[in-house]
């Protein structure tokens, strides 16, 4: 059986996520940093709630303990949990605020990959998902016609961007892993303020259909509910 770990699963795509790779048989654990929430969306989707908070090495490191004894192993990484940042202009932003999202979108993903690699190498098809954006990319955000270019949000794009290239950095050095990144697409959330036009059915769409291929698919790849996604 497929043994999926996901962070900030309590809630919007990670919690849809976990739903839905439940329904495919999936044993799935949500990763959580807020236990009561955890738990609640553990039990209410059939999953096991694991504590993890990704900024934290401690916790992170726990987490990875928790499930080496719990479960031996995982074969799938879903690196779920992002926040968004200031909107608008950017001359105000802060250090504080720079670090504090790129702390979660990317030294979180960084922290949980290197932790759970071990668990990832005990499996026969090793997969990881790093849920990425179209905000992060350069394509994307400079075409009129698409939502992506009219938002300002300079700290959760700049970090998603670096994001996608942080995943086909793995994707080349991870042998026998495959990584790939997921474009949700501009999806009803707390994170937009429940702002977008797809559901959170269709925004994890994406991240499923990596989380399910079989052995032999591609890796390195950039893809959202339409396919794949131009970036640079």
């Amino acid at each position: 059986m497929t043994i999926t770990f996901i962070t900030g699963a309590n809630k919007g795509l990670g919690r849809e996520t976990a739903r839905r790779l439940a329904e495919h048989g999936h044993t799935v654990l949500v990763g959580a940093r807020d236990r009561e929430e955890g738990e609640k969306a553990a039990a209410a989707v059939g999953a096991r709630h694991v504590l993890i908070d990704v900024t934290d090495d401690a916790s992170v490191a726990a987490a990875a303990a928790d499930v080496a004894r719990h479960e031996g192993r995982i074969d799938v990484l879903i690196n779920n949990a992002g926040v968004h940042g200031p909107l608008g202009d950017p001359g105000d932003l802060t250090a504080a605020e720079a670090l504090a999202v790129l702390d979660v979108n990317v030294v979180g993903v960084v922290r949980t990959t290197t932790a759970f690699l071990p668990l990832l190498r005990r499996s026969d098809d090793p997969v990881i998902v790093n849920v990425s954006s179209g905000m992060g990319s350069l394509a994307l955000t400079h075409d009129p016609a698409r939502p992506e270019s009219r938002v300002v949000a300079p700290l959760y794009t700049s970090s998603k961007a670096a994001l996608t290239m942080l995943t086909t950095q793995y994707a080349k050095a991870l042998e026998g892993v495959r990584v790939n990144a997921a474009d949700p697409g501009y999806t009803a959330t707390d994170l937009n303020g429940h702002s977008g036009p797809q559901t959170v059915t269709e925004g994890t769409d994406a991240i499923v259909a990596l989380a399910t291929e079989g052995p032999g698919a591609g890796t390195g790849r950039f893809v959202s509910r339409h396919g794949e996604v131009a970036w640079s």
